[in-house]
């Protein structure tokens, strides 16, 4: 599973041309509304799209109780910091989540076709500790929200839990030198600390879209499936009700381009509405080798997964292989070719991403002549492709994909030109001036992932010291030290694409955010002390030096459509996921690591506890900040 060989890019590109063609195709598609394209729900609708159709929701009694942490999560960045605060010897904690069980993203995701469009072997974590594989390389959804349910009953945390449960007010008590939490279900718990891992896919968008209220039609968002209503089942997902349905699905991105497939061979008749195409290469998805696993190494997924982000995000070391081998490697990995048959010579930081540049048009004219292989019709074949820049938009994969569009009940609605529908109406919607008769409209419209934060946490009031509002606080973007806390909010922490490192797998990031944020909580509560919290000085200099290195990415942005990425357009947009630590994933956490094995607590300032309330201690020695 290791030999991997460049791929053969086209050569017979224009890239002068390119250039403008993409131009081109991200300013048909900018819109002055931005982020405000997208609305919470109101009226008949909210129900589709705030109820859990996969659990009922079981009546408790609200609870009142002091805990040493409360969770915010339990998604892959809560059950990482449970994990590590488990391992730390913390264990008075619990997990509060709106879902109904673990797995976050993949609790409420359970679409027709659902995979993991990461390799499994570096996505799902602690597979050594655990004693878990795969099945597959793209694992299922179903299989993936076991093994996330499966590490908190192994680690002693499931039962803990608070499902169905959504927290709804979080303050800071300064005479308790605790956090109150309020929820739904009447709930006050004093927690002397907080980690916030709502993550990135837990807030389904949904588009602004005149008359969506007056749809008399089925509606739904595919974080919402409903199975009822289309026929089969999580497992099982043969859509036999659809048999005499005209359904439209709004939406290609990661999610439609797998859920495709199966609304085409089920539904009478299928209206794909697209505004931006995916780029969508090809899926081998063998079941996994026992051969193969036989001969793994102890430590091996922490190796397979420091390669895969060398593969997919910086550069693979001299003579070392591409151990993942799939489209998130393919431009690095044939970089390193060329460099090695050079003799690795010595590049500017401006040759470097010029070479990466023009393998990138090749890789993207590849997977649009993928497109011209597949759909019979030119037209059509014409509007799947994808006109921009490898990761302007999330890369996909699927075999069934393109095909799907040779089918007659099968028709693209390219709605590019008017940036989105027009409107809704009670038996259907416009597009394109054209009204369409439908008798289901499915929502494949993504989440909140780098919109404004109160939108993606959903909660009403974060305050911290002196009731100031965590969303003032950080109007202009965030403010912290390690991406972890920051000052004014003691003892609260942050999971997530929070200005600190960013690893290509997504669950290995927010596990070491966990274990920091774990280690934190575990010394204040070993040293005694009730509150901790960045000083402003060690916050500033850390900024400041965040800022210094930060890659600047907006010329990159600038060049890409509107999508989740660039928060529908904007060019060096505040919550951009790709806003990380400029010396690389490496670099940070060995900075980490170097604080947590100094002991000083850096930077922190610790209060503890005496007859006359918190008594605040003197600000650790704040240590420059290194990179």
């Amino acid at each position: 599973m290791t030999n991997c060989e460049p791929t053969r890019l086209p050569e017979d590109i224009d890239i002068p041309a390119l250039r403008e063609k993409y131009r081109h195709e991200r300013e048909k598609r900018l819109r002055s509304d931005g982020q405000q394209q997208y609305f919470r729900p109101t009226g008949h609708v909210v129900a589709s799209f705030a109820a859990d159709p996969h659990l009922p929701v079981v009546p408790r009694e609200p609870i009142r109780e002091d805990i040493d942490v409360i969770i915010l999560g339990a998604g892959w960045g809560g059950i990482m910091a449970g994990h590590y605060l488990t391992q730390a010897g913390v264990t008075r904690f619990r997990n509060v989540d709106i879902a109904g069980d673990f797995g976050g993203v993949w609790y409420w995701n359970r679409y027709p076709g659902i995979q993991c469009d990461n390799e499994s072997y570096c996505y799902l974590p602690l597979l050594e500790e655990m004693g878990f594989m795969p099945s597959k390389k793209f694992a299922d959804g179903w299989e993936i929200q076991g093994y996330a349910r499966s590490i908190a009953e192994r680690f002693g945390f499931a039962d803990r839990a608070l499902f169905h449960t959504l927290i709804n007010t979080l303050r800071w008590d300064e005479s308790l030198a605790r956090w109150r939490v309020g929820t739904d279900r009447g709930d006050d718990i004093r927690a002397r600390f907080v980690i916030v891992a709502s993550g990135v896919l837990n807030m389904p968008k949904l588009p602004g879209i005149a008359g969506i209220d007056m749809f008399k039609g089925k509606i739904f968002h595919t974080a919402r499936w409903d199975y009822g209503y289309t026929g089969g089942s999580y497992r099982s997902p043969i859509l036999e009700k659809l048999a005499d349905k005209r359904v439209a699905i709004v939406g290609t991105g990661a999610t439609a381009i797998q859920a495709i497939p199966y609304l085409g061979r089920s539904a009478k008749h299928l209206y794909v509405v697209q505004r931006t195409p995916s780029c969508v290469d090809a899926r081998p998805n063998p079941p996994t080798d026992p051969n193969w696993m036989k001969a793994l190494e102890p430590g091996w997924q922490k190796v397979r997964q420091e390669n895969f982000h060398r593969a997919a995000i910086e550069l693979l070391r001299p003579g070392e292989p591409d151990l993942v081998c799939d489209f998130w490697t393919e431009i690095n990995r044939n970089l390193n070719v060329e460099l090695e048959a050079e003799g690795w010579p010595e590049l500017t930081a401006e040759q470097l991403a010029a070479r990466r540049e023009r393998l990138n048009f090749g890789v993207m004219e590849r997977m649009r002549r993928r497109v011209d292989e597949l759909v019979e019709d030119p037209a059509m074949a014409e509007g799947l492709k994808a006109y921009y820049h490898f990761l302007c938009k999330r890369p996909l994969s699927s075999d069934e994909y393109y095909p799907t569009f040779n089918r007659p009940n099968v028709e693209l609605i390219d709605v590019s030109d008017t940036k989105g529908l027009q409107r809704i109406t009670a038996t259907g919607f416009v597009a394109n001036g054209k009204e369409y008769q439908a008798d289901c409209i499915i929502f494949a419209s993504g989440f909140e992932v780098t919109s404004d934060l109160k939108r993606r946490w959903g909660i009403d009031v974060v305050e911290g010291r002196g009731g100031r509002s965590i969303y003032d606080h950080w109007a202009d973007g965030p403010l912290t030290l390690h991406g972890t806390m920051t000052h004014g909010f003691p003892n609260q922490f942050y999971i997530g694409y929070i200005q600190g490192g960013i690893n290509a797998s997504v669950t290995e990031q927010f596990g070491q955010q966990g274990r920091h944020s774990a280690y934190i909580i575990s010394e204040a509560l070993k040293r005694g002390a009730a509150v901790v919290e960045p000083s402003q000085d060690a916050q500033d200099a850390y900024v400041r030096r965040f800022h210094e290195i930060e890659v600047d990415t907006s010329a990159f942005q600038s060049q890409c459509p509107p999508s989740y990425f660039n928060n529908e357009g904007e060019t060096h947009a505040k919550w951009a996921l790709f806003r990380a630590w400029g010396h690389g994933w490496e670099s940070f956490q060995n900075m980490l690591k170097e604080w947590r094995e100094r002991g000083d607590l850096a930077g922190l300032v610790l209060s503890y506890e005496s007859e006359s309330g918190a008594e605040r201690a003197r600000p650790r020695k704040t240590q420059p900040v290194s990179g």
